[in-house]
């Protein structure tokens, strides 16, 4: 792969469908203006179309041919420019991730497409849109070999110590996990994604609202209210059931096939059914580990492990975001972990917050629920009242809270389990830890607790813990077992 290669010719239509998708605000502007206003001759708007449309094919053309890739000198080099020539030199050593994916267009023409990322930024380093499958897996294939020599030729001959060798010992360890089927459908089921489904949905209708005639479809809103709330009701849940089944089946097909493979120091993820993604890790670059408990799974004994890793684009929001695990019982989590990422303990006995803690979460949960009944009790009169069933939420949203957080030291890792809705229990090794954030307001000086924060580096940002009044005295043993050796 030393000789300059251009990308497989049907690039030029997914440059197309890119550009498309970059101006697809103008085009309805384009479409629906013009025919709104009768002054405008009825030839423009398909003039115009037509006009914009050559012009994409023409540039998508000419991006296609001034585009080449080669391997040279340990490093992946990119010419590109329609017209000011880029290039762009990228060492192997300093590759992060390498991302195939296989979109339903690369499918039918058997080609993949390839994300090379180097540190987390707004977007992938290199991009190299439709080419084959065996090129793909040559030039991932390449990198990781020259990578490897790199790091063995920083070690000199004969001088290799036990850590060394038992380096070398991980490298030849692999490890699998595989979702199956029954298993994903659990995880969609109990996801939460029909709220941004729903969402989604209705703030993709609204973008709508002054082209379709809503005002004539509802103007007999009226008479449906004559056939009754029993029926009306029966359409509401309908609808909420079907946009479920459709938030459920479209996560199934997105984490269909989910296998996670550890080979050596390297995590592979594939999964997908329509659009096929693989995702390549050095584990050295995984900055942690996020323990995910829904109000569905835990009392299940079901969790979704997450990695916090240096990497991800904007461009690929799911790249921010790793799971390792989608959906695995708590009772394997313990092995699995050790097979995957020797080192991170996940059973330990975690340190919870002192009693007098309690009514400090009660307190801040009053602050939110009582205007919020005052205000409906006070325009709502006797259906407000019904209301006042929010405070024993409150008291158990409370107590949920409480009683999930805590904090442990282990070794070299700092676990902070705590809950907004859903439980997160953030395991950080001393080193990967960025920042390390004590504090305490007037009320927590005076009963003697404080609020303790760590953050890694998670994609491009930051994922933070924090516990809230935890043990004053606490604080100060994290912050010494934090600068131990610092």
């Amino acid at each position: 792969m030393f000789e300059p290669k251009r990308l497989h010719p049907i690039a030029v239509l997914l440059n197309i469908i890119k550009s498309i998708k970059e101006l697809v605000l103008p085009f309805l502007i384009v479409i629906v203006l013009p025919g709104q206003n009768n002054d405008v001759p009825g030839w423009v708007q398909p003039l115009v179309i037509g006009v914009v449309v050559l012009l994409l094919v023409i540039r998508a053309f000419i991006q296609w041919l001034r585009f080449t890739y080669r391997l040279e000198s340990g490093e992946l080099r990119i010419e590109s420019g329609v017209f000011i020539r880029k290039k762009r030199y990228i060492k192997f050593d300093r590759i992060h991730s390498i991302d195939i994916s296989e979109g339903i267009i690369q499918r039918i023409f058997r080609l993949v497409k390839v994300n090379i990322e180097t540190a987390g930024g707004t977007q992938a380093d290199a991009v190299l849109s439709a080419i084959r499958k065996s090129e793909a897996n040559q030039l991932n294939t390449i990198i990781i070999e020259e990578k490897k020599k790199k790091t063995s030729s920083d070690i000199l001959e004969g001088e290799r110590t036990e850590e060394d060798l038992h380096v070398v010992e991980k490298d030849r360890a692999s490890s699998t996990f595989k979702q199956a089927l029954p298993q994903l459908f659990v995880m969609a089921a109990t996801s939460g994604a029909i709220g941004v489904f729903l969402s989604g949905g209705i703030a993709f209708i609204s973008q709508f609202d002054e082209i379709i005639p809503f005002e004539k479809i509802f103007k007999n809103y009226e008479e449906y209210i004559g056939l009754g709330s029993v029926i009306l009701t029966g359409f509401a849940i309908l609808g909420l059931l079907v946009v479920y089944v459709l938030a459920t089946v479209s996560m199934v097909i997105r984490y269909a096939n989910f296998t996670a493979l550890r080979t050596g120091e390297e995590l592979v993820i594939t999964r997908g059914l329509l659009e096929k993604k693989q995702l390549t890790i050095p584990i050295r670059k995984v900055q942690g580990i996020r323990i995910m408990e829904n109000l569905v799974r835990k009392p299940l004994g079901l969790a979704t492990v997450y990695l916090e890793y240096a990497g991800g684009s904007v461009e690929d929001r799911e790249s921010l975001s790793i799971m390792l695990f989608p959906l695995i019982k708590k009772k394997h989590l313990p092995d699995k972990i050790q097979e995957f990422l020797p080192g991170y303990e996940t059973v330990v006995d975690i340190t919870p917050l002192p009693r007098r803690a309690y009514y400090r979460y009660v307190i801040r949960k009053a602050i939110v629920f009582i205007p919020i009944i005052a205000v409906l009790i006070w325009f709502f009169r006797t259906w407000g009242f019904f209301s006042l069933l929010l405070i024993p939420l409150a008291f158990l949203w409370s107590y949920l809270q409480f009683i999930e957080a805590g904090w442990k030291t282990q070794g070299d890792l700092l676990i902070l389990s705590s809950r907004l809705i859903s439980k997160q229990t953030l395991i950080m090794p001393r080193n990967r830890i960025q920042s390390l954030t004590y504090k305490k307001g007037y009320f927590q000086k005076r009963s003697h607790l404080a609020t303790i924060s760590a953050s890694i580096k998670s994609g491009i940002s930051s994922q933070v813990g924090t516990v809230v009044d935890i043990e004053d005295k606490d604080c100060h043993l994290i912050e010494k077992w934090y600068l131990h050796n610092k």
